[in-house]
């Protein structure tokens, strides 16, 4: 049973705690990492009680789990990508995963997460079974196309490449291009990964 005493207990208005956890938990896997961060700093952070937190999320990697899906929005993304012409999706997934870092001196959380993959191997193998089997598997999936467990995973290599090149690492030509021109630079390869055909 959970405490419910002053500024530790469950707070009034479920989906707005849960949401607040979630953004909490993004914070601190983003500032500290998967390994470092507990689930008793989220809850600090939160201001909930620790058992409250487990009890909407199980443990960190469920939590973790749930800051992925919060940051990548899979049911939007899916539509999004798949509302178009097919010849144009490999455009539409890079301006989707561009669009949710945002500019290169201020990026969204998606980067704290991807940092996260960098440094502990268990944060890599959620983000990697999220977007290879999760997110761009489904796309991949109703696409109807040959080997898309391995297309959608060329994909995702593609895109946390980026990603990490550009917003961790800051390579200058990266960074300092602008989305539009590395969009059209990347959306080629994607698209051949998506739907071109096998070598």
């Amino acid at each position: 049973m959970e405490a419910c005493t002053g500024r530790t207990g469950r707070r009034p208005g479920t989906s707005t705690t849960r949401t607040e956890i979630v953004s909490a938990a993004a914070r601190a896997f983003s500032a500290r990492g998967y390994e470092a961060t507990s689930m008793r700093q989220v809850a600090a952070n939160a201001g909930v009680d620790p058992a409250l937190v487990r009890r909407f999320f199980g443990g960190k990697e469920q939590l973790f789990s749930a800051v992925v899906t919060a940051a990548f929005q899979p049911e939007r993304a899916v539509v999004t990508l798949l509302d178009g012409p097919r010849g144009s999706l490999g455009e539409r997934l890079a301006g989707y995963v561009l669009g949710l870092l945002g500019a290169v001196d201020q990026p969204g959380p998606v980067l704290g997460l991807m940092r996260s993959a960098a440094t502990s191997a268990h944060a890599a193998a959620l983000i990697r079974k999220f977007l290879a089997n999760g997110l761009l598997g489904e796309v991949t999936g109703k696409l109807g196309v040959d080997r898309p467990e391995l297309r959608a995973a060329l994909a995702a290599s593609q895109l946390v490449g980026l990603v990490i090149t550009r917003y961790a690492v800051r390579v200058d030509a990266l960074a300092t291009s602008g989305a539009d021109e590395l969009i059209a630079w990347v959306a080629p390869t994607l698209q051949r990964y998506l739907t071109g055909p096998a070598p």
